[in-house]
């Protein structure tokens, strides 16, 4: 089903990773709030929480430590990489959320699977949640 990337993932555009880290961060979301095996508008309502702009800034941030030189760059990039928010999100948290994005879609296409896993096993994705915080190891 997964075709691998030819290519240097460094020669994309940040744009172009953070498009292919969306889709890479979305389907982690949605299988782990699929283990928890609630109806399908509580899915739909946690994961649109996870992946929404504010929620991918702040694990973003979180990450920070956690995150090597070039890992950082990459989060640079895309964070800097020249887009127009959504009138639902703040600049700021756009720009970050565009780095984060960037950064799973790096890992993913340069098949740093390990590394990829190793970082999304920080988030903890509850379905019931209920203080709607994002909560980190």
């Amino acid at each position: 089903m997964m075709q691998s990337f030819e290519g240097d993932p460094k020669q994309l555009s940040p744009l172009v990773l953070a498009y292919v880290g969306d889709a890479v961060f979305e389907l982690y979301i949605r299988t782990q709030l699929a283990a928890q095996r609630g109806r399908i508008h509580e899915l739909h309502k946690a994961a649109v929480h996870y992946v929404q702009a504010k929620s991918q800034a702040e694990i973003v941030h979180q990450w920070e430590p956690l995150l090597t030189e070039e890992e950082k760059v990459i989060v640079r990039r895309g964070r800097n990489a020249r887009s127009t928010p959504p009138r639902s999100a703040a600049v700021a948290d756009y720009k970050y959320s565009t780095g984060f994005e960037a950064l799973l879609g790096y890992l993913y296409l340069s098949r740093q699977e390990e590394r990829l896993l190793e970082l999304l096993s920080h988030l903890h994705v509850d379905l019931r949640d209920e203080d709607g915080r994002i909560r980190l190891d």
